[in-house]
């Protein structure tokens, strides 16, 4: 077993720190907001920390899964940030959907440093964190991600290196474009459903079984019907993820038409007050129009 920090401890992290403390890895945490971390010892052991520097302390692993570029600088530089805590030969593993940019970034802060920077941003929303089910997707040098791979198993279904430093934030950058695509289509056939008078369940119930399948039909449809937008990934993350991807787009010429179009439905849905609900609430943005 391996002595392991994780840093960040929200809905995701959470979960995925708490499999690592029970897989029988020794864990110390750290979370902006102390009582987080307060909280996630009383339930799963280990120890927490004040700062990310403290946390890393002696670490084989540090795990991060924070907001954004900004908190991710946050926790890995300064003087208090992780990177002046670890030892070298010590693997960084973040977990964060961030920019390609402030990985690679990272990745070459980190090798100043004599350690090494594993970008692995992660699908499968809150019940994947909770269920240890979670897609990773990794860049970086083969040989980092290699000795991580045992620890990042213990809360995933899939964990694949696709490339060097930035491979995995391009990789989750595809799964969201695909993301957005698929919640439309969905919220439009079950709003022209309503329309035309059909049994929203019933047409589920049939085409779900044929090519329009997906896994946000499998799991949204109900809610979605139910007006319930409360689970899973919350739509101003969404906005978040889609302005890397479209930011990104812009840099390597690719064409993105209906991702930003999307993007400017969840901005509506923000308009609305939905900002936390989850990416499902595309429907519900239709059935007020």
């Amino acid at each position: 077993m391996a002595k392991l920090a994780f840093l960040g401890l929200g809905v995701m992290g959470g979960p995925m720190a708490g499999h690592l403390q029970k897989a029988g890895h020794e864990v110390t945490v750290y979370n902006r907001t102390a009582t987080k971390a307060d909280d996630w010892v009383s339930t799963y052991g280990g120890a927490m920390a004040k700062t990310p520097r403290e946390a890393v302390r002696d670490a084989d692993f540090v795990m991060s899964c924070v907001g954004n570029d900004d908190d991710l600088r946050s926790v890995c530089l300064g003087e208090d940030g992780a990177f002046v805590g670890m030892t070298s030969g010590t693997v960084f593993v973040d977990h964060t959907t961030v920019s390609a940019a402030v990985t690679r970034e990272l990745y070459a802060a980190a090798n100043e440093k004599q350690v090494s920077f594993v970008d692995a941003p992660i699908s499968g929303g809150q019940a994947g964190a909770e269920n240890a089910a979670l897609s990773i997707m990794c860049g970086g040098d083969e040989g980092a991600c290699d000795r991580a791979l045992p620890v990042m198993e213990v809360y995933s279904k899939i964990c694949r290196r696709l490339g060097d430093s930035g491979a995995g934030q391009m990789t989750k950058m595809c799964n969201q474009i695909a993301i957005a695509g698929l919640v439309q289509g969905l919220s439009e056939a079950l709003h022209f459903a309503d329309k035309a008078g059909l049994d929203g369940r019933a047409v589920v119930e049939v085409i779900s079984q044929g090519a329009a399948g997906s896994w946000q039909m499998d799991n949204r449809y109900e809610t979605m019907l139910d007006d319930h937008f409360d689970h899973g990934f919350a739509t101003d993350w969404m906005r978040k993820d889609l302005g890397i991807c479209l930011s990104t787009a812009n840099e390597t010429g690719a064409s993105l038409p209906v991702t930003a179009l999307v993007d400017q439905f969840y901005k509506d849905v923000q308009k609305m007050g939905g900002g936390r609900w989850d990416t499902s609430s595309l429907f519900k943005r239709l059935q007020t129009l």
